[in-house]
């Protein structure tokens, strides 16, 4: 069966290089369009069931999904946006000015150092499994899950099992990533990365 990996629509905080994390950004005009266009696009891929962050931005675009396609968003709270605490709201360019350690340390060592207030990807990758558990037990068919950037790159590392590296993946707004899943074996293999083409 397939899985669909989708990342939310654009926001005003992705246009303006401002860290997101766990702030309840909605989407802008061209990231309400962009769920749109992705719910058409997906209209040839019907899915027995939607998995979302329950963040704003991811939950708008999993809800246009969910208009086309007849199926509920489920609510999934494991899949909320890597937590940057202090940084969040703030560029990368303006933390490294102030924050010049810090954010080396953590740039350097992000599995185990944590921004101020915020996560380590250990504990993101730790959210990652915990999610999966919870699809991979009710899974009934082809299924999407809707949620961001950061977490969905972890997310897809511990589908394929490690490979590639989470560092590799750079999944565009309202993109879909494919993966086919085998439920005899648990195997899962990649079909398609960072599909944009239903934005054109």
């Amino acid at each position: 069966m397939k899985l669909y990996i989708i990342r939310h629509g654009q926001t005003d905080w992705n246009v303006q290089g401002r860290i997101q994390g766990r702030q309840d950004i909605p989407l802008n005009a061209a990231g309400r369009s962009q769920a749109q266009m992705l719910a058409k696009g997906m209209e040839k891929r019907p899915v027995t069931a939607i998995y979302s962050s329950p963040q704003l931005r991811a939950m708008e675009t999993a809800m246009a999904l969910a208009g086309n396609q007849g199926v509920e968003v489920i609510p999934l709270p494991e899949l909320v946006e890597i937590g940057y605490g202090d940084w969040e709201g703030r560029t990368a360019s303006d933390i490294l000015t102030k924050e010049r350690k810090l954010y080396e340390e953590w740039w350097q060592h992000p599995a185990t150092v944590a921004p101020p207030g915020g996560e380590t990807l250990n504990q993101v990758d730790a959210r990652c499994k915990k999610a999966w558990e919870r699809i991979k037990g009710e899974i009934k068919g082809d299924t999407a899950v809707v949620a961001h950037g950061g977490t969905l790159a972890h997310f897809i590392v511990h589908l394929l099992e490690g490979q590639p590296d989470a560092a590799e993946i750079v999944v565009g707004n309202a993109s879909i990533t494919t993966i086919e899943y085998d439920p005899v074996t648990g195997q899962c293999s990649l079909e398609g990365l960072n599909d944009c083409s239903h934005l054109l």
